[in-house]
């Protein structure tokens, strides 16, 4: 199985520009047999609280029908980032298309406190595609029940879809480090890079083996997709 992380950097509120740049992305990690592709946390509004109200919308928008449409003629599973509408207010979500199947989506379930303002919390404490791959949103990875429970549920793989400073990125590896070490799980993190709400995103997407052990990490500043090939371990990068 080919698990691919895209780096993307964002336009502040531009769906259309930002659905087209990840459109880019998505054939770039086809063309080296992707089998799943994850974008960074809100990737297709960035990473704009401030935004989120203006911006959410229903996970079925027929905007995003191109994405199911990739998903469906290349047999590859998409998770794209957005703020999405619910009864009790806007959720941080990651829109999953899977091949000839209904839109699944997971929202982050362990808000930051500078996010309660804006987002309210998704229902579900994890969340899986398939039987094995587990999905974390951003302030996740730091909380230690979020993992644990995506492994006791089956999880094999870790996939953590992020928007993260410099810094943040840097702890953030260390976290997920540990998660792949302690639970023998493959871990993922897609990164934005450029400007997000208050900061700059600060890139460095990455893939830990199951000994915790960094096997490929990307720049600081350049969008691109990172590959690896969970047979083999073998890792692909390319920058854009």
């Amino acid at each position: 199985m080919k698990l691919c992380v895209a780096q993307s950097r964002p336009v502040k509120g531009a769906i259309q520009r930002n659905i087209e740049n990840h459109i880019g992305l998505i054939n770039r990690a086809v063309s080296y047999g992707a089998d799943t592709v994850i974008f960074p946390e809100l990737s297709l509004t960035g990473y704009e609280p401030e935004l989120a109200n203006e911006l959410a919308t229903s996970p079925d928008d027929q905007r995003f029908a191109v994405f199911q449409e990739i998903s469906d003629a290349n047999r590859v599973t998409i998770g794209v980032g957005m703020p999405t509408k619910s009864e009790a207010g806007n959720l941080i979500t990651l829109i999953i298309f899977q091949p000839d199947q209904a839109r699944q989506t997971y929202s982050k379930h362990y808000l930051h406190a500078d996010e309660e303002p804006f987002f309210v919390r998704g229902d579900a404490a994890y969340g899986l595609i398939g039987t094995d791959m587990a999905l974390a949103i951003c302030y996740e990875l730091s909380i230690p029940a979020h993992s644990e429970t995506a492994f006791k549920h089956g999880a094999k793989i870790y996939l953590v879809s992020v928007a993260k400073t410099a810094s943040g990125v840097a702890n953030a590896a260390i976290s997920l480090s540990d998660i792949a070490r302690k639970y023998g799980m493959t871990v993922l993190m897609a990164n934005s890079v450029g400007p997000s709400d208050n900061f700059v995103s600060g890139g460095k997407s990455a893939i830990w083996n199951t000994s915790g052990e960094l096997l490929g990490q990307m720049n600081d500043n350049d969008e691109g997709i990172l590959l690896i090939d969970t047979e083999t371990q073998e890792i692909w990068q390319e920058t854009l």
